[in-house]
């Protein structure tokens, strides 16, 4: 690149910089504006929610129904049922949606967006109330809701004054917290955003050890206190997790035996050795209900490959990093 190239880059560069300093500046003055204007109007929608058996049905249009897709899905995922419905879509048949048990959670800045005014008609008709999240009091969607969410006026980050910016990321900020709210009230637990969230990393970790073993998982290997050396070895191969579990007469767990006691082991004369002398006798272990993020937390903090379920002080199955790694539990 020619020098007065560079040097127009970095010309530019700085400028560019501070406008995009000044984007986040006004979303987080927004968001302060949108904090200090929280107050009962959230309390009553909650209530409203909360008493109505059916959906949330969340509707918005443009920016704002993409807004609202993401809002139904935070709320589906939270403990409240809802899902997102086209607004557009509704006048040509999807009013059907909104039954008479359900709630109409309804996204416009300007709250005239005239998209909405069948499905806001509708829902007085048939009292399915209304909840409004719009920035203008005296608009239509805020005088058909039953609870108005008002957002503060604020400018948009957009230099015409025009692209919804810091408009949307309000919205999104007051359903976040919508959802919040209703998740804490309804006592929603992370094993049961683990019943909703299956899938993913996430989801995965939340699982329970017995879920992620199944109906089908196969026996740890096992050979008992006084298995010989040549036992012990065979029985590890055999298992192809790394170790072995040593086993009480009466079939309790007594220890675990790594592949790496086995290689010790080999410094001195193994023909005398039983499971006895090389297992560890208090070596880390789960239960089939603790979370397999439970698990993944035990392998990385004590730094080992593998350890044993235990259930009623028996050994069920074995857990090895690199089986997770595959399911893609650990990353």
């Amino acid at each position: 690149m020619p020098l007065d190239a560079k040097s127009s880059a970095a010309d530019a560069a700085g400028p560019m910089i501070d406008h995009a300093r000044s984007v986040i500046r006004l979303n987080i003055e927004a968001l302060e504006a949108l904090e200090r204007t929280v107050n009962g109007s959230l309390v009553r929608a909650v209530e409203i929610i909360l008493s109505r058996p059916g959906y949330v049905v969340v509707t918005g249009m443009g920016k704002s129904g993409h807004i609202g897709g993401k809002i139904a899905a935070t709320l589906a995922s939270t403990g409240t049922n809802a899902f997102f419905v086209h607004p557009a879509e509704m006048s040509h048949g999807d009013l059907g949606m909104l039954r008479h048990d359900t709630t109409l959670l309804a996204l416009s800045n300007s709250g005239e967006s005239r998209e909405l005014r069948d499905p806001l008609i509708f829902c007085q008709r048939n009292d399915i109330p209304v909840i409004g999240m719009t920035q203008r009091a005296s608009s239509f969607l805020a005088r058909m809701s039953a609870v108005s969410l008002i957002m503060p006026s604020v400018a948009e980050a957009c230099p015409n004054g025009l692209a919804p910016t810091t408009s949307t990321l309000m919205t999104l900020a007051l359903g976040d917290a919508l959802a919040m709210v209703l998740m804490e009230r309804r006592g929603f637990s992370a094993t049961d955003f683990g019943m909703h969230h299956p899938g993913g990393s996430l989801g995965m970790s939340l699982q329970s050890v017995r879920e992620w073993m199944g109906d089908n998982h196969a026996p740890p290997p096992t050979v008992p206190l006084d298995a010989a050396f040549a036992e012990i070895v065979a029985a590890i191969t055999a298992g192809r997790k790394g170790s072995v579990a040593v086993l009480e007469a009466d079939g309790t767990l007594a220890g675990m035996i790594t592949d790496g006691d086995v290689r010790r082991a080999f410094s001195s004369d193994v023909s005398g050795i039983t499971a006895a002398n090389i297992m560890s006798r208090q070596p880390i272990t789960v239960g089939p209900d603790q979370r397999m993020s439970d698990v993944v937390d035990l392998l990385t903090a004590n730094k080992i490959s593998n350890l044993f379920v235990v259930e009623n002080q028996r050994p069920v199955a074995i857990v090895h990093i690199a089986e997770l790694m595959q399911a893609g539990y650990v990353s």
